[in-house]
């Protein structure tokens, strides 16, 4: 059995680390309340938009935009893989796997070269797991990882963009962490370009169509095309930045309950140890008057 010393020591560490954690917990919690807000508050301009599109696709657009965003290219020879994770740990499983989806995805497109799967890392942890890898991340993206900016978002989009429209890759794929509630975040795997436009996944607005549109109807979509590619990234990665700090808040709050029953524990241990200790000197004194 430990010393009463060790365990009260062990006490005093269980405590300081207690303090810590929730005090991480705290300022988590506030950062995801700050981080949800931003993405609720974006969420309609995105489904508004998305919507539009569409509609105007639904109603026999689809077959006259020639769009080169949109265009599937047969043989998939170069890919490009936008994977989103967190610039810190202690966030759980949370960055652990995005890395392990990751590897899979990777392993999917084995039949290509190294110099043909180009990776954008956003976030410290994927881009360290991505040089142990033996690979070169395509780019910095860490300040977007950590505090999502629309201009940044933007830049990495036309990055893409421009990468897909001179042919340099034929397929853009992201993965990263969609912010369902502070106890759910659910990995995911999306198609960026090409682009398509599944009507499934809006509520079908209630647009007019006997107005007159300016420029054309073509026109129009042709020039929201870039505007929806845009708006993906930044949505993408405020959903990444929401889900870091869920995990985080329930990975602090566990930690916290776990370092309260250790110190229950320790506290009857110690108690017990002390009685015992206790109980022992009272015997020596005993056994030395009966003597």
């Amino acid at each position: 059995m430990a010393s009463l010393k060790e365990v009260k020591g062990r006490i005093t560490s269980v405590k300081n680390t207690s303090k810590i954690t929730s005090a991480m917990k705290m300022v988590a919690s506030a950062k995801l309340h700050k981080a949800q807000k931003a993405v609720e508050s974006m969420l309609p301009y995105e489904q508004r938009l998305y919507g539009i599109m569409s509609d105007f696709l639904q109603n026999g657009l689809e077959e006259k935009l020639q769009s080169p965003f949109m265009v599937k290219r047969g043989e998939v020879k170069r890919v490009a893989l936008v994977v989103f994770s967190s610039n810190t740990s202690l966030c759980g499983a949370f960055n652990s796997n995005v890395i392990k989806a990751f590897k899979q995805l990777y392993k999917e497109y084995n039949t290509l070269d190294k110099e043909s799967i180009l990776v954008y890392p956003v976030g410290k942890k994927v881009a360290e797991a991505v040089v142990k890898m033996g690979l070169q991340p395509q780019g910095d993206y860490v300040s977007l990882a950590d505090k999502p900016s629309f201009e940044e978002a933007t830049n990495l989009a036309e990055t893409l963009m421009a990468k897909y429209l001179k042919k340099e890759v034929d397929e853009v794929v992201l993965l990263y962490h969609h912010f369902k509630s502070t106890s759910s975040q659910v990995l995911t795997r999306e198609t960026y370009l090409p682009l398509t436009i599944d009507a499934t996944k809006v509520e079908k607005s209630s647009m007019n169509y006997d107005f007159i549109l300016e420029p054309s109807k073509e026109e129009l979509v042709a020039n929201m095309l870039p505007k929806v590619l845009h708006l993906k990234i930044y949505a993408v990665a405020l959903d990444t930045n929401a889900s870091e700090h869920a995990a985080r808040t329930i990975a602090m709050q566990t930690a916290t309950d776990n370092a309260e029953d250790l110190l229950q524990e320790l506290t009857i241990t110690y108690n017990k140890s002390r009685q015992q200790a206790i109980t022992n000197e009272l015997l020596d004194i005993m056994g030395g008057a009966q003597d």
